[in-house]
């Protein structure tokens, strides 16, 4: 265990941003009385470290920004709480695959550079375990690159996480991104691309044939946008029981951005707001689908994937064309073999819960074929 609890955090994860994007995203935020010393800290440190993010730009635009990617990414996609960390982790036993860290997320401007100093105080310091489901954290684990982007750019759904009150602006902004403007949508393209650039220089340097493996929920609302960067990506998408998703959310939400934030709402607001912004995630997604070329989606319940996850993963490895199948496979088994004692949270759902997901997501449990409760 960490030498500090993820609850009693000092400070948030934008100690790690670049100074541009924290001033960026703090201006003219509202800040609650009792979180003001959590917000000084954490300017005064990412304040003091910004100074160091130079050496990276230096040694980014001199040995990678011009050098292509071999392959195009394969994303996983889904709502939160569906499965997609599970499966990322799978996935990322295959040593073609690169990724983004858990370090690489808070720091990501100090992977070219510092990162023999930062990491070993992050791993000393943090906790082993994620709060709410026990899945196991260390820096160089695989994690959603979300939380990297949200440090490199203003433009992320994840603000919410610090500034709660505006979660439905950002989760049109920059969830789904209807309303976000086209210097945005370009400012994210080109800070993605140097994130998957700089993660696989990280993760898999001397791997010939690598191919970056990407888990980011967030990315679910922008299938249109992720194919006119890489045409040829591969696309990995996860449903799960939304009864289940919608009471691991509201738990995720609230025990993990507690920490982590800079103003709360009351938890009925909260509630509101996932069930709302699902909608609008699931929705995005349906209607960008299309763009998927035919042949680079793959769609499963986590629920069978779950049953089955072995034969699942050498599907979709075969009909997706994922090269490395049989090299992968004995890692692949060892880990899914590790996880089979592995126990979820239970969930007892009250009348009220079902309640709120049948009228707000009824038509998604047709569709998907969930039985309604």
């Amino acid at each position: 265990m960490g030498l500090i609890e993820f609850s009693k955090l000092p400070v948030n994860t934008l100690v790690g941003a670049d100074w541009h994007t924290f001033q960026e995203l703090t201006k003219g935020q509202h800040v609650a009385k009792g979180k003001r010393g959590k917000y000084l800290l954490t300017k005064a440190i990412c304040r003091l470290l910004s100074t160091l993010a130079p050496l990276q730009e230096r040694r980014y635009a001199k040995t990678l920004k011009d050098v292509p990617l071999q392959h195009d990414p394969v994303f996983i996609l889904g709502h939160w709480r569906s499965g997609t960390t599970f499966v990322h982790n799978i996935f990322a036993q295959d040593p073609r695959f690169g990724f983004t860290t858990t370090y690489q997320t808070v720091f990501p401007h100090y992977m070219m550079a510092m990162q023999w100093l930062f990491k070993p105080v992050m791993g000393w310091l943090m906790p082993d375990k994620r709060p709410t489901d026990n899945m196991e954290l260390a820096p160089d684990l695989p994690q959603e690159e979300e939380f990297a982007l949200q440090n490199t750019c203003p433009y992320s759904y994840y603000n919410f996480w610090f500034y709660p009150e505006r979660m439905q602006e950002y989760c049109d902004r920059y969830l789904t991104m209807k309303d976000a403007t086209e210097e945005e949508i370009n400012d994210f393209k080109d800070k993605f691309m140097k994130l998957v650039k700089i993660s696989m220089a990280n993760s898999r340097p001397d791997v010939k044939d690598a191919q970056y493996l990407s888990k980011n929920p967030p990315h679910t609302g922008k299938v249109k946008t992720l194919v006119e960067m890489f045409p040829n990506a591969k696309f990995i998408y996860l449903i799960r029981d939304p009864y289940s998703v919608f009471e691991s959310s509201r738990s995720f939400f609230t025990q993990t951005i507690a920490p982590l934030e800079l103003h709360s709402i009351p938890l009925e607001q909260m509630e509101r707001n996932i069930l709302r912004n699902y909608v609008e995630l699931h929705d995005a997604y349906q209607q960008q689908k299309q763009y998927i070329p035919e042949g680079n989606l793959f769609e499963v319940k986590f629920e069978e994937f779950e049953k089955d996850a072995m034969n699942i993963t050498e599907r979709i490895y075969r009909e997706l064309h994922i090269p490395g199948w049989e090299a992968a496979r004995p890692a692949i088994q060892k880990y899914i073999d590790s996880k089979k004692s592995y126990k979820k949270n239970q969930y007892q759902y009250e009348q009220r819960t079902l309640d709120l997901v049948n009228n707000a997501w009824g038509h998604i449990l047709d569709q998907w074929g969930y039985e309604r409760r």
